[in-house]
């Protein structure tokens, strides 16, 4: 069941985050990693600033976590992660799918530039590479992020953006 994240949820979501971002660990740049990746803080800061969360539950537990925040002229993704004994068995995807519903509007996804399993999931899953002149004027548009996360990441875009993203935009 995919259902949008209650306040009861917080717990989970942290974990599921924290549990599932080792995968970055040595992967991305280590001046980016901290511990915990996502601190309770951090969460309660993106959910003050917009990102709605939905939470795949099975079996009474949360098993995944995926966000969506509206910036106006597009929506992004924003905090996907799957609980890791439960990855590659259509958590995430259904996730996507869910999130994806909910606008009309264009969607970017940002992440890691060496985390080319989560590139290869969004390009399975309808998402293309922007270019990396287009990547740093999205990035520092849509995200508040540091430049060395700018610098160290990509953008994916849905089709809505690549049908109507102008030269230069995509």
């Amino acid at each position: 069941m995919i259902r949008p994240c209650g306040e009861s949820d917080r717990d989970a979501i942290e974990s599921i985050i924290n549990e599932a971002a080792e995968a970055y660990r040595g992967v991305i740049p280590a001046d980016r990693w901290h511990e915990p990746y996502m601190p309770r803080e951090e969460l309660a800061q993106e959910i003050a600033a917009g990102v709605r969360f939905w939470v795949y539950e099975a079996d009474g537990r949360v098993t995944g976590v995926m966000g969506i925040q509206d910036k106006g002229e597009v929506a992004l993704v924003r905090h996907a992660y799957v609980a890791t004994a439960l990855q590659r068995k259509g958590v995430g995807a259904a996730l996507l799918k869910q999130v994806q519903s909910l606008t009309g509007k264009p969607m970017l996804i940002g992440t890691w530039r060496d985390a080319t399993w989560a590139i290869l999931f969004y390009q399975r899953n309808g998402f293309t590479l922007v270019s990396e002149p287009a990547k740093e004027t999205l990035l520092r548009r849509f995200w508040s992020i540091p430049a060395r996360q700018v610098e160290t990441s990509v953008v994916l875009a849905d089709g809505r953006w690549i049908e109507r993203a102008g030269p230069g935009e995509k």
